[in-house]
């Protein structure tokens, strides 16, 4: 399965953004996390263009959380997207890239004050809004500082959506958002209309990720439509913005057949535009926040081989030097993934291994992977990493975080450093009382 610009060269190597693998491993080390721009910047295009084609007034945003840099930043605000940030981190990663903060906007289920305060502050574009309790804490915020706050709803529609239940958010037993049932949405609602200092713009849902089916989509997008009539015949407002977030899958084995942007479009577009007409609505402008669906197929994630195990008559072991630090997916929910070994792309996969990483768990990476012979020294290329690799990336056996790289054109810029041993350790601190000489002891003692 080759993505993007990936493709074999000459020497049976893999390429990507026209450089060769092998190469960058050497030259940047391992695990290395590999961004396609040409790729990622692509998929911001074609996304935009499907759905402007099919609607009057769109905006798409990218939903940080996925893969969040300074250098990726600028790539999506050069690509006209707005920024979807979850937490004080993210928006002064973004910030601190100079994206635009009226092009920013803060989600979350537990917003701290100083992460209010921080927005407020920046003058981010929308402020989503989950419970009560942040209404109070945000409209108190904002009248001290004598602003108004854009800001929108997150509601949970109860469109079962056929993924993981580990990144299902559509349920009404959720800790996202106001759940359509019960009448504690309208509560919020009238609530938020009745803060001074906050302008309700719209209303928000996000029914999960890696979602391949395109019917929870078009529920969802009725579903909202329905809700907006509803606040519109019992509150007199009018949804100006509704917000139907992300959750679009993506390949990450060969026989994963995700519906085309395209398809998408038309399904959500159609949904509520055949919605608004049955309520007589006015056309909402309509916003997307895609994170997986725009990264994931750009991001690849390079190994070393280190050592093969085979057990005769029950499976081959090929370990690498990373694993769950640098991938948790696999171990958190079952992630599946393909992968090439990349100095050996262009011959058969005739053999089955199983893809361990080097942590003091089973840790595997791929349970079933075909491949050619692997020899200690081999690099192992792991595709689709674009989304929640890097960003969930830990310390666990205090292994350094890896470095990523952006490929383009044949070059490579690093982007993130390597962290070194010495980042490992940089905020330890040793208190007074455990200083001194050590007991005069061997460690068979």
């Amino acid at each position: 399965m080759l993505l993007g610009t990936q493709r074999i060269n000459g020497n049976g190597a893999l390429e990507i953004g026209g450089c060769d693998t092998v190469e960058l491993a050497r030259q940047f080390g391992t695990p290395l996390y590999v961004l396609d721009e040409d790729y990622f910047r692509e998929t911001c295009r074609n996304y935009r263009a499907a759905f402007e084609a099919r609607y009057p007034e769109v905006g798409i945003s990218f939903s940080g959380k996925a893969f969040m840099t300074s250098a990726v930043c600028r790539i999506v605000g050069q690509e006209g997207l707005a920024l979807d940030v979850s937490s004080g981190g993210e928006l002064h990663t973004g910030l601190r890239a100079g994206f635009p903060p009226e092009r920013i906007l803060l989600h979350g289920s537990n917003k701290s004050r100083a992460e209010l305060e921080m927005a407020l502050e920046a003058g981010v574009g929308r402020v989503g809004l989950d419970h009560l309790r942040e209404v109070d804490l945000l409209q108190e915020l904002a009248a001290g500082r004598g602003q108004r706050v854009d800001v929108l709803l997150r509601v949970a529609p109860g469109v079962q959506a056929d993924t993981h239940t580990h990144i299902q958010t559509w349920k009404a037993d959720t800790k996202f958002g106001f759940a359509i049932v019960g009448g504690a949405e309208k509560e919020a609602v009238a609530k938020e209309l009745g803060a001074p200092n906050l302008r309700l713009c719209g209303i928000h849902c996000h029914i999960g990720s890696q979602i391949l089916d395109l019917e929870p989509f078009r529920e969802a997008a009725e579903m909202m439509v329905d809700f907006a009539a509803e606040l519109r015949d019992e509150l007199g407002h009018t949804v100006a913005e509704l917000d139907l977030g992300g959750g679009l899958g993506v390949r990450y084995l060969p026989e994963d057949d995700p519906p085309s942007l395209e398809e998408y479009a038309e399904t959500v577009t159609g949904a509520v535009r055949g919605r608004c007409e049955k309520h007589g609505l006015p056309l909402p402008r309509l916003l997307q926040e895609p994170g997986r669906s725009l990264v994931g197929e750009a991001g690849m994630t390079l190994y070393t081989v280190g050592v093969v195990k085979e057990l005769p008559g029950v499976r081959t072991y090929v370990s690498v030097d990373g694993g769950m630090s640098d991938n948790p997916r696999p171990a958190l929910y079952g992630a599946r993934y393909d992968a090439i070994v990349a100095n050996k792309a262009g011959e058969p996969r005739e053999r089955s291994v199983a893809v361990s990483g080097k942590h003091c768990e089973t840790d595997t990476l791929i349970a079933d992977l075909k491949a050619p012979q692997i020899e200690p020294g081999d690099i192992l290329a792991v595709q689709t990493t674009g989304a929640y690799n890097y960003s969930m990336a830990s310390n666990y056996n205090r292994l350094p975080r890896p470095a990523v790289v952006l490929v383009a054109d044949g070059g490579a810029d690093l982007i993130v450093e390597r962290e070194t041993l010495d980042d490992i350790v940089r905020l330890d601190r040793v208190p007074a009382r455990l200083q001194g000489d050590w007991p005069s002891r061997s460690a068979a003692e």
